[in-house]
């Protein structure tokens, strides 16, 4: 049974008024099974596009140099799902990671000094993806996915 135009004066323009509660429970169900796949894929996808950012980034300044690519090569992501909970996670196995980031002032544990400037390259990939993952998740929540 198609809804028919609700006559609130405050109703959306697509808001319907339904009379079967099975057919209002049925598209609840129907969405709610979309939107676990919907929000794996959009989560995965933007972990992909914020790795790939990062490994711009860290190809010559302002960021990191990389001559040889090793530390570019070991970013990667994952995606866990443990019951309706998604987490995107984006990191590098290397040690210079986060000096590489924020630079270093001090004594090392091996009697080094060091002034090592940072050369960010995490957190200008993060301003430019955040928005983006936002929207995506923004369009999940309201029925479309990306």
């Amino acid at each position: 049974m198609a809804p028919r135009l609700n006559p609130h004066p405050n109703a959306h323009p697509d808001a319907g008024v339904y009379t079967n509660g099975a057919q209002i429970a049925a598209a609840l169900d129907r969405r709610a099974a979309a939107t676990l796949p919907q929000t794996v894929a959009t989560v995965r996808h933007f972990a992909m596009l914020l790795e790939t950012r990062i490994k711009a980034n860290a190809s010559g300044r302002p960021g990191p140099n990389a001559p040889t690519g090793d530390y570019r090569r070991s970013w990667t992501h994952a995606v866990y799902v443990s019951g309706t909970d998604v987490l995107g996670v984006v990191g590098t196995s290397k040690p210079q990671g986060r000096r590489l980031e924020y630079g270093f002032v001090g004594t090392d544990a091996r009697g080094r000094t060091y002034a090592q400037r940072p050369y960010p390259h995490v957190g200008p990939a993060v301003v430019v993806v955040e928005p983006l993952f936002l929207e995506g998740m923004r369009q999940v929540a309201e029925g479309g996915g990306v």
